[in-house]
């Protein structure tokens, strides 16, 4: 099963399943996850959040779920997506799938597979676009004042 934590996570999972399609012929389960109420700075957030809404039209219990997102950065982000995960089931097992991990985690979380480690300095961002939301396909590190 793979599912995808909006935004960015969610094409990529679209194209990972796409992929493993293409060379195994197998077409894994794929969903979404939308973790903007499971974050921890929730209330600390000036503006209204966008929310998605999660689609999960399957059962977890069992499963081994590979949770995708575009950037690893503090942990927190998928420390979210985990709290949110429980609610759909008891998968057997989950990994971690990144596009880039850039270090500096604050929370005990390691991708199980990573894309490229871009190790980054304070002041720095990591910026990904996809065709799918943003119309080119990009991934960009950019200074403080660039961000």
């Amino acid at each position: 099963v793979l599912i995808g934590i909006h935004n960015r996570g969610v094409p990529l999972a679209g194209r990972i399943q796409a992929k493993i399609k293409n060379i195994s012929g197998v077409e894994l389960s794929l969903g979404s996850l939308d973790i903007t109420f499971h974050r921890d700075d929730y209330r600390e957030r000036l503006v209204i959040p966008q929310v998605e809404g999660t689609d999960i039209p399957f059962s977890l219990d069992g499963k081994t779920v590979i949770l995708i997102d575009d950037v690893l950065y503090t942990g927190r982000t998928i420390r979210a997506a985990l709290d949110e995960l429980n609610s759909f089931g008891r998968a057997s097992k989950v990994q971690l799938a990144v596009l880039v991990d850039r270090g500096h985690r604050e929370l005990p979380i390691k991708a199980d597979f990573v894309g490229k480690n871009i190790p980054t300095h304070e002041g720095e961002h990591v910026n990904v676009t996809f065709t799918e939301t943003d119309d080119v396909d990009s991934v960009y590190l950019l200074r403080n004042q660039e961000a």
